[in-house]
């Protein structure tokens, strides 16, 4: 599952990619603040969705909520829909720009399942993005080998009956707790991350242990033959132990962790302070 932001008019529009359900959800309050300019999207929402649901507007009811990053930077639980059920609602709102955004989010929708069928798009773009973020050609390698890695693992767990969301996220994490010591979440604190992807702030050796720990795994699970999530918990668990022994055993070398608080954000930070900003 992928966080991101969409621009439509040079507007912000909050979008979260659901890997397993292959469709994008957009936040209705964003949306709302493009179609109608309103200075309060999210009041301008309640009343429109109270009305639906008065009305007894099917849609609205089947709205999501996610947690999205807001303009504070904190995590917020916000209404998000997917494409059909945002059609639908733009309906119920009079703007000009109605027409333009459904064109808009026709071609988000007609770029993600370009990259879906021709996945050398996805990673072009990706590649791209690294390189004006002034990661090295040899991290960006470590990464996009990682994510192959990566991808192979949770093909494993769909074909052997890993499907909700959560049990996924529950198999990395212990995968992560074991070879690392510390949570995704605590990991993520330790970097000073927010919504950040963590892997994408990883340092060149992060990279490699967390791809020893899933390559393991997927390695273990496949000669047990591994099914469902008690027993690819088992799995990761094992997997995830591979690589904490490496992980010692080249501490034990060089004296220096593995783990780190190291980030690509911290460049930016230092050169403010040099500046005096």
């Amino acid at each position: 599952m992928g966080k991101s932001i969409k621009l439509f008019e040079s507007k912000k529009v909050r979008t979260h990619w659901d890997e397993v359900q292959e469709k994008w959800y957009f936040a209705i309050v964003d949306v709302i603040a493009v179609l109608t300019e309103s200075p309060n999207p999210a009041v301008y929402w309640r009343v429109m969705k109270k009305r639906l649901k008065d009305e007894g507007n099917e849609t609205v009811t089947n709205c999501n909520a996610l947690k999205l990053e807001a303009v504070d930077g904190k995590m917020r639980v916000t209404d998000v829909a997917d494409a059909e059920q945002l059609l639908r609602l733009i309906q119920s709102i009079p703007s000009p720009k109605a027409e333009p955004f459904k064109q808009w989010l026709a071609k988000v929708g007609h770029e993600r399942m370009q990259e879906v069928s021709d996945p050398s798009q996805s990673i072009d773009r990706a590649r791209e993005n690294w390189k004006k973020l002034g990661r090295s050609e040899k991290w960006i390698q470590q990464r996009m080998t990682g994510q192959e890695t990566r991808n192979k693992l949770t093909d494993y767990w769909k074909e052997s009956g890993v499907e909700k969301k959560d049990e996924f996220a529950l198999l990395t994490n212990i995968i992560h707790e074991e070879w690392t010591g510390i949570s995704v979440k605590k990991h993520k604190d330790l970097k000073g991350l927010k919504s950040q992807n963590l892997r994408d702030h990883m340092s060149e050796a992060e990279l490699i242990f967390t791809a020893l720990a899933e390559l393991s795994t997927r390695q273990i699970a496949e000669k047990e033959e591994a099914k469902g999530l008690e027993e690819n918990a088992v799995a990761s668990k094992k997997g995830g132990n591979v690589a904490k022994n490496a992980r010692k055993e080249l501490e034990a070398q060089t004296g220096k962790s593995v783990v780190t608080g190291e980030n690509f954000l911290a460049p930016k930070k230092e050169k403010k302070l040099k500046n005096g900003r």
